[in-house]
């Protein structure tokens, strides 16, 4: 971990203890351009490296001609907009321990690559386990690895998080 990271890490609490026996991996950010993968009704705009703008884009249309529909709740997110969730659920009143369990620490989350979304479907709550249960995810799992991308956080995961059915990873360069 570099010294900038170690700094916004201690800054947050996490101490290397916490971070020990959890399969965690660093993830710089995009060195790539990144574009506009999609937009959402309200205007925001998710971002993500070319290849992974284009998978999406593809994905979102087959599942649609399958008359699944999924969008994004997130993609790109900067080192920097990780620690300012992290300090959001901590000024909330979570404790450390709980965030790392649904949050990477800065510079452990595969968003910061430009390559990871978080997909939902209309009708369920966002970022819930519940997602499993969907037409989405049933369509996710039997069709996303077509299109490069693979679920990240199964239940069980060597990373200590909780599962997230929602996250997904585009993994084909």
């Amino acid at each position: 971990m570099s010294a900038d990271l170690a700094a916004v890490s201690q800054q947050l609490g996490i101490t290397d203890a916490m971070l020990a026996g959890r399969d965690l991996q660093v993830y710089p950010q995009a060195t790539q351009q990144l574009v506009l993968a999609d937009t959402q009704v309200n205007g925001s705009a998710f971002l993500l490296i070319p290849a992974a703008a284009v998978a999406w884009q593809a994905m979102k249309a087959a599942a649609a001609d399958d008359a699944v529909a999924i969008f994004l709740i997130s993609a790109f997110r900067s080192i920097e907009r990780q620690a300012e969730i992290i300090q959001g659920k901590l000024k909330a009143g979570m404790r450390i321990q709980d965030v790392l369990s649904v949050l990477a620490p800065p510079g452990f989350s595969e968003h910061h690559t430009g390559r990871a979304v978080d997909i939902s479907t209309p009708g369920v709550r966002l970022l819930q386990a519940d997602f499993e249960h969907t037409n989405a995810f049933a369509w996710l799992q039997s069709h996303a690895k077509q299109f490069g991308f693979y679920l990240s956080y199964p239940k069980g995961n060597s990373q200590g998080y909780q599962y997230e059915p929602w996250h997904w990873c585009f993994q084909r360069f």
